[in-house]
């Protein structure tokens, strides 16, 4: 949901800035895309959508709201919030190929410079769209189903295996705004798995702002889209951290960075 650290510290504010223009610039294309196609009824985020991971906590009903030592213990312990940190670094194209690595997404990992990192893909020969001419349905499908399945969207369901679709888009939106309003509701409700939409919304010409009533992140504030504070490149490593689930059909990309945010991406044929 953001960065390690206080998300209203001005390192990790400036990373979130950045994070959120990023997210803009994508939709900015998709939405110049949408108006040269002549698309109707069409929004960018029936392409484009972010998410992040969360968990909610039933607390008992006797907690008491100060601790043993006399203070007054973290508000999202209080409503029992937490957000899950993903330091996995992952990802599955089209259902037939897995890359697993070390790198984040930022200058450490990518210059070439600084940190060293390792890398892992693999495949199977006989489960490739060009050798099926159909979908795969080898163990890249089924580690990709396994991770929707149980930790993301805590079922199974049939629309899940062609994520490409517009269908299988709004259904998994449909989880992540249900799995949202459960998070950040004052009463303890049980989620569906642990994914939940990513605090913003955006408007048909790709322009992103935070989601209605969560400028901040709840319980621990900083604001959702961040703030530029204009620091030298040595105090920000200005991570872009995303879990990453792209659908361009006929290629389905699935890409799971360090902070359990998650990006889908659908292109029609």
């Amino acid at each position: 949901m953001w960065p390690e650290g206080d998300p209203s510290s001005a390192p990790v504010q400036e990373i979130l800035y950045w994070q959120g223009q990023t997210m803009q610039m994508m939709y900015e294309i998709i939405a110049r895309e949408i108006k040269h196609m002549d698309l109707e009824n069409v929004n960018p985020q029936d392409y484009l959508n972010f998410y992040c991971l969360g968990n909610r906590e039933e607390l008992p009903s006797d907690q008491n709201c100060v601790s043993s030592s006399g203070e007054m213990v973290p508000a999202y312990q209080k409503w029992g919030r937490f957000m899950i940190y993903v330091h996995a670094k992952g990802m599955v194209v089209d259902d037939e190929y897995v890359l697993l690595g070390s790198a984040n997404i930022n200058q450490r990992s990518i210059a070439g410079s600084r940190d060293t990192e390792i890398a892992m893909g693999a495949y199977q020969n006989h489960q490739t769209w060009s050798h099926r001419s159909k979908h795969p349905r080898g163990q890249v499908y089924g580690y990709r189903m396994s991770l929707w399945a149980e930790p993301h969207m805590g079922k199974i369901d049939d629309i899940f295996k062609e994520p490409e679709t517009l269908e299988c888009v709004k259904r998994v939106n449909m989880i992540s705004e249900d799995n949202w309003k459960k998070y950040t509701d004052d009463n303890f409700v049980p989620l569906q798995g642990h994914l939940l939409k990513y605090p913003l919304s955006v408007d048909h010409t790709g322009k992103v702002i935070p989601l209605s009533g969560f400028n901040s992140f709840p319980d621990v504030g900083g604001k959702i889209l961040g703030t530029r504070r204009l620091l030298s490149p040595h105090n920000s490593t200005r991570t872009l951290a995303c879990y990453i689930y792209i659908c361009a059909k006929p290629i389905i990309c699935s890409l799971y960075t360090k902070f359990g945010t998650l990006l889908s991406f659908r292109l029609s044929a």
